[in-house]
């Protein structure tokens, strides 16, 4: 399945092609944009670069196992050392939040035509962080210095994927290589968890030295594949500091903020449902192995519906299908907050993960569909920070609400604030034009 969009000339690293007349902050790029995916039923052709496809989604694949082995076996090795449960939050926080304050900066820097240096980087930045964790796994402060620097790498190889994802979707085959992404990414977040679960067996403690043995062997993989990434053939032109986007400007574009609030708010959810579950199920005396079945299969379902991602996107429409999308996983959360039996919930975990494997996808195209092309780096940098801020902030109050009125208020709280950000998502886009 191919993207709608019609190829214009020198498309190469770009979030979106519009037509000739652009203004400098994106306004007429936008209509422009309207205009190709309303042709998206007359017109199509395949303009994917497989050659950067392939080693793409390989390195984001094992770059994703690879995270949630380091992060897991991490905690695990604080355990080890009998370190106080804050430092499993401290630890944490250092790898999520110290490097998004710079994401923006490697945002405008990847706007330049930088996306494979970015995942070089970002690469070799992880290896490292992976051999400290092999040799010198010794203290809290060890964890923590290490930690941040995986995050440093994890956020430069994530931002870009996101553009590699662009470039080589070329403009008529963007959705499908976004949904490979994503289908990839989901490949990712599940083998790394496998892993650790298999080698650790019946055991409270997994093997954590044997895990950083494998984490820093899989990173140098990584940095090999990532070394088959080659940047564009025609590099984007240089911007100075006076070219650019303001922040400011690029988030009064219309449609922009409802787009970021409503990937803020998808992401919070399906943190928030992974952090609470097993409280409900505590509520409902519901074992933990029925809980830890409930998330595989929300998983799974989510992992299916990135695979129908880009026919259901030419199929629907983009704003339909967000609206759609929202509305069935804040039907999900609502519905969950109810005392159901077991297969309803089960039934309730697969209506939410595949709504919000479609919602969440969206979230990151709507970035890309409504982005300067001069801004896309910046623009998708931008919603991994206010992501990551929201994963901090959110929780902190969701644990007040559950304070006060269980885990039911908090499925409450979640699936109307994912209908109302559907709703703002749908009627603030630019109209189509005639």
């Amino acid at each position: 399945m191919h993207s709608p969009f019609v190829k214009p000339a020198n498309s190469a690293n770009k979030c979106s092609q519009t037509g000739p007349q652009r203004n400098r902050f994106g306004h007429e790029k936008t209509i422009g944009r309207m205009q190709q995916e309303q042709s998206t039923r007359v017109v199509r052709a395949d303009d994917m670069d497989y050659r950067l496809l392939v080693p793409f989604l390989v390195h984001s694949t094992l770059t994703q196992a690879l995270i949630l082995i380091v992060r897991i076996t991490t905690s695990y090795r604080a355990i080890e050392l009998g370190l106080p449960l804050v430092w499993l939050g401290i630890i944490a926080a250092g790898f999520a939040i110290i490097p998004v304050f710079a994401a923006v900066s490697v945002g405008r820097w990847i706007d330049r035509g930088n996306d494979a240096k970015a995942v070089w980087i970002g690469s070799t930045l992880v290896a490292l962080a992976c051999i400290g964790f092999w040799a010198f796994p010794q203290s809290a402060m060890h964890l923590l210095v290490l930690s941040v620097l995986l995050g440093f790498g994890h956020m430069f190889c994530m931002a870009g994927h996101q553009m590699l994802a662009v470039r080589a979707g070329g403009t008529r085959s963007r959705e499908t290589a976004l949904g490979y992404y994503m289908v990839a990414a989901s490949i990712g977040q599940g083998l790394g968890p496998f892993i650790v679960g298999w080698l650790g067996g019946d055991a409270a403690l997994p093997p954590t030295a044997l895990l950083f043995r494998i984490a820093l062997l899989t990173a140098a993989g990584t940095v090999v594949i990532a070394l088959l990434i080659k940047p564009a053939a025609a590099a984007a032109r240089a911007h100075d500091g006076g070219e650019f986007i303001p922040i400011g400007k690029l988030i009064t574009l219309r449609g922009f903020p409802a787009v970021m609030v409503s990937s803020v708010v998808t992401v919070t959810a399906l943190d928030l449902l992974v952090i609470y579950l097993p409280a409900l199920g505590a509520e409902r005396q519901i074992d933990a192995n029925h809980i830890g079945l409930l998330l595989a299969v929300r998983s799974v379902a989510s992992l299916i519906s990135r695979v129908f991602y880009a026919r259901l996107i030419f199929t629907i429409g983009r704003n339909p299908l967000t609206l759609i999308s929202m509305l069935g996983s804040a039907a999900g959360f609502l519905v969950l907050a109810l005392p159901l039996s077991l297969p309803a919930m089960y039934a309730v975990l697969i209506l939410i993960g595949f709504a919000m494997g479609i919602a969440s996808t969206l979230t990151l195209s709507g970035v890309m569909f409504l982005a300067p092309p001069e801004a896309c780096g910046t623009a998708l940098t931008l919603r991994m920070t206010g992501n990551r801020i929201g994963q901090l902030v959110f929780p902190a109050l969701a644990g007040l609400v559950a304070a006060a009125t269980g885990v039911a208020g908090i499925l409450l709280a979640l699936g109307f604030g994912l209908a109302a950000s559907g709703v703002a998502v749908t009627i603030s886009q630019p109209p189509p034009a005639s």
